[in-house]
């Protein structure tokens, strides 16, 4: 009887529950109400796995929620945006980072081609705290990894004390052939190399992360071999990235950056090119203090000088020629 009355109890929990989820959802499509919705919905989240269909499917409420997306915008351009305002916003992204996630929702949710609205915030350069939540939750929808990157990006989490890490994440986590393609069309290489570049170790590691996964579809990396200028561009901003990890160590940026470089050395034409402009801080022992108890990073660099040695034509010395 007891363990009856335990279930009972824990359906009729479940029940109010479900109810407070449909208020909630109704709730959004009222200004007044929706802060205080988009707070307990985005809480939520993770332990309402049919969540996302019911976002999708209610009426409004993805309009809802790109409004408080495109209300953001005046604060980008000049920065003023508030943490308040940080915060809210995150709490929209958390929620469609659901709805990119879900087996049910993602087709349409590209088809709607929704991850544009977020381009705008991945344009932002102020580094402060509220600007910084805002590009690394935006990235975070793509780049939300799976083993072993799951654990990097639970780490993240906790330093930054994100609410939510998962917009431009939850799409390429699932490494569908629908989602690089779209990616593909849209200017998200551009702005994760310029997010490379200039942004912080964080942010950094995420669009790092992000270029890893599209360069290990076979697609992906086509579409970045396919033009000298496009690959220049990926190559120089890796290149830029070891030269400063040589005065600033990071293991975990690092490991994604080798993992670019021994993917771009599968594709014959970049395994030439990367033959002169290779960092030689990759070459020498410039890391091995860094990577000293990190067997996969040490295994996938030797793996990519080794595929740059391979059918490099050398003197009776030894020494590689010029290519003819």
């Amino acid at each position: 009887m007891l363990a009856t009355g335990a279930a009972v109890t824990t359906a009729g929990l479940a029940q109010v529950d479900r109810e407070k989820i449909y208020q909630w959802i109704n709730e959004l499509s009222s200004p007044e109400t929706r802060e205080n919705a988009l707070l307990e919905l985005s809480k939520k989240r993770e332990s309402v796995t049919d969540l996302a269909p019911m976002l999708w499917h209610s009426c409004g409420t993805i309009a809802a929620l790109l409004q408080e997306i495109v209300n953001i915008y005046p604060s980008i351009n000049p920065p003023t945006l508030t943490a308040h305002q940080s915060n809210r916003v995150c709490n929209a992204l958390a929620l469609l980072q659901c709805v990119a996630s879900h087996v049910e929702t993602r087709s349409a949710f590209l088809a709607a081609h929704i991850p544009l609205f977020l381009y705008p915030f991945l344009h932002t350069v102020s580094k402060t705290r509220p600007f910084e939540y805002l590009r690394l939750t935006s990235l975070g929808v793509i780049g939300k990894g799976t083993d072993p990157s799951r654990k990097l990006y639970l780490t993240i989490l906790k330093e930054c004390e994100l609410k939510v890490f998962g917009f431009v994440g939850a799409l390429v986590k699932t490494d569908e052939q629908e989602v690089i393609n779209f990616l593909l069309t849209t200017e998200i290489i551009p702005l994760c190399l310029r997010i490379m570049e200039s942004g912080s170790e964080l942010s950094k590691t995420v669009a790092t992360f992000i270029l890893q996964k599209i360069l290990l579809d076979d697609t992906g990396l086509a579409y970045i071999c396919q033009t000298y200028e496009r690959f220049s561009h990926v190559a120089m901003i890796l290149g830029k990235m070891v030269l400063q990890l040589s005065k600033e160590p990071s293991a975990r940026l690092l490991k994604h950056v080798v993992r670019c470089y021994l993917r771009l050395s599968d594709n014959s034409r970049a395994r030439e090119a990367l033959r002169q402009c290779l960092p030689d801080q990759l070459k020498d022992t410039t890391f091995a203090q860094v990577l000293k108890d990190d067997s996969t990073t040490k295994r996938w660099l030797a793996q990519l000088v080794k595929n740059l040695q391979e059918g490099q034509v050398t003197d009776p010395r030894g020494i590689p020629l010029p290519p003819q």
